[in-house]
C-alpha cells in the first residue's frame, strides 16, 4: 500500500490581519506557510503552520527554507508511512515544530484520503459539539473591557484573556472585564510567560475573586522548576503551553506537580503525531487538554478540529485563530463556524484547500 510522493508546492502564505498584540509582541500579518504534497496516487495532501517567532523561535522565512530541505528528503517515498517520514524530518533536524507541522498535517490528509475517511474518521473519533473561547489582546483595561462587552453582545460565552505585562495593571483588565459582562462569562487568562513568580503569586492571587478558569503559562519556561511552588500559592489553576512542546515535557510537567492542564498546538508539537502522544500521556495522568493554536487559516483549523474529535481528552477550545482579525479567508470548505460553535463536514481527508485566487498572490517554490 503506497502513495509515492512525486513533487512538493511549497507557498509563503501571508494572512493581513488587525494589529493583534500579546506579552512578547505584535503581529500585523499571519506569517503562514502553505504546502501541496502532490502523490502518485491522483491526490495531494494540504498542510499550513503560522510561524510565531516570539514563541516558537521560526519565522515564515525560515519555514520556508527548512521545507525545501524537507520536500527533497521526502521525493520518491511513500507518504503512507507516516512514522518513517516524520522520522526522516527528526533526524534531519532538532525542533523547527512548526514547519515540521504543515509536513505532518499534509501525511495526514493523503492517509485520510487514501482510506477515502474524513480524517476525523481516520483518527477513530467522532464529532461533538466543540465551542470556542475568544481571545482579547493586551491594550488598556478600558479597551479591553469594551471589547468583551462586544464579543458578550456577539454571543461569544467564554474570554480568554491576554495578560503579561504589568502584573498590576494586569488585575485591573480582570477587574474591568469582569465587571463588564458580569457573572456568566467564563474568563480564562493567558500570561504568555510575561510575569516573574513573584508577579505571577501577586497578580493570580489577586484575579482569583473574578472567578477565573485557569491560567496559561504565567512564567518564563526557564522558571518552570517554581511552577510546583506557584501551585501550591495560586488560587487559579494553570496551565501549561509553551513549557510542553512534546509528550516528554507532558509527562515531566504533570509527575512535578507544575500544572493542572496542557494547551497542545500543531505548532509547538510538530503536528498530529506528537500531539497525540502528549493527549494520551495527559489522559493516563487524568490531566486535561485544551486545542489551541497561533494565527492559522481554517486549513489548518480544520486539521485540528479533526483532532479535536479523535481526542476525549481535550476539554477546552481555544480555536478563535482565524476570528482574531484576519482581513483574508484564503480557505476553500473547510470549518463553518455557527457563532462560536465550529462544525466540519465529512469530506476525505481535511476537508480544506487553499484559494487558487489566493495561491496566485504567494510567492511559491516546488521541489
Amino acid at each position: 500500500m503506497s502513495a509515492i510522493i512525486t513533487s512538493i508546492d511549497i507557498y509563503r502564505f501571508s494572512i493581513p490581519m488587525v494589529p493583534f498584540t500579546i506579552a512578547t509582541g505584535t503581529l500585523d500579518h499571519a506569517q503562514n506557510v502553505f504546502i501541496r504534497v502532490h502523490t502518485d496516487a491522483g491526490f495531494y495532501g494540504v498542510g499550513e503552520c503560522s510561524a510565531f517567532p516570539m514563541i516558537v523561535g521560526e519565522t515564515q522565512d525560515t519555514c520556508l527554507v527548512m521545507a525545501k530541505d524537507f520536500a527533497q528528503l521526502w521525493k520518491g517515498k511513500n507518504a503512507l508511512d507516516i512514522e518513517a517520514r516524520l522520522q526522516e524530518l527528526h533526524s534531519f533536524t532538532a525542533g523547527n515544530t512548526t514547519i515540521k507541522s504543515a509536513f505532518d498535517m499534509a501525511l495526514y490528509d493523503i492517509a485520510a484520503k487514501h482510506a477515502d475517511l474524513p480524517l476525523y474518521k481516520f483518527l477513530g473519533g467522532e464529532k461533538r459539539e466543540v465551542e470556542s473561547d475568544i481571545t482579547i489582546g493586551i491594550s488598556t483595561p478600558e479597551d479591553m473591557a469594551k471589547q468583551a462587552v462586544a464579543f458578550k453582545a456577539n454571543g461569544a460565552k467564554i474570554l480568554k484573556v491576554k495578560l503579561g505585562k504589568n502584573a498590576q495593571t494586569d488585575t485591573e483588565r480582570i477587574k474591568a472585564i469582569r465587571e463588564a459582562v458580569g457573572a456568566d462569562m467564563k474568563i480564562r487568562v493567558d500570561a504568555n510567560q510575561g510575569w516573574t513568580f513573584d508577579e505571577a503569586v501577586f497578580a493570580l492571587q489577586a484575579i482569583a475573586e473574578h472567578d477565573i478558569e485557569f491560567c496559561e503559562q504565567p512564567m518564563r519556561t526557564w522558571y518552570d522548576d517554581k511552577l510546583p511552588a506557584l501551585m501550591r500559592l495560586s488560587p487559579v489553576k494553570i496551565m501549561a503551553d509553551e513549557s510542553v512542546y512534546n509528550h516528554h515535557d507532558a509527562r515531566k510537567q504533570i509527575e512535578s506537580g507544575s500544572c493542572h492542564y496542557i494547551n497542545i498546538k500543531m505548532a509547538k508539537s510538530g503536528g498530529i503525531h506528537e500531539a497525540r502522544k502528549i493527549h494520551d500521556v495527559a489522559a493516563a495522568h487524568n490531566t486535561p487538554c485544551m486545542m489551541g493554536g497561533m494565527l492559522e487559516s481554517r486549513i489548518a483549523l480544520s486539521s485540528k478540529l479533526h483532532f479535536v474529535y479523535a481526542s476525549p481528552n481535550i476539554k477546552f477550545y481555544d480555536m478563535d485563530t482565524c476570528m482574531l482579525g484576519h482581513l483574508q479567508d484564503p480557505c476553500v470548505g473547510g470549518v463553518t463556524y455557527d457563532g462560536y460553535k465550529l462544525n466540519i463536514s465529512d469530506a476525505p481527508g481535511i476537508g480544506a484547500d487553499a484559494d487558487e485566487g489566493f495561491l496566485d498572490g504567494c510567492e511559491k517554490f516546488s521541489v
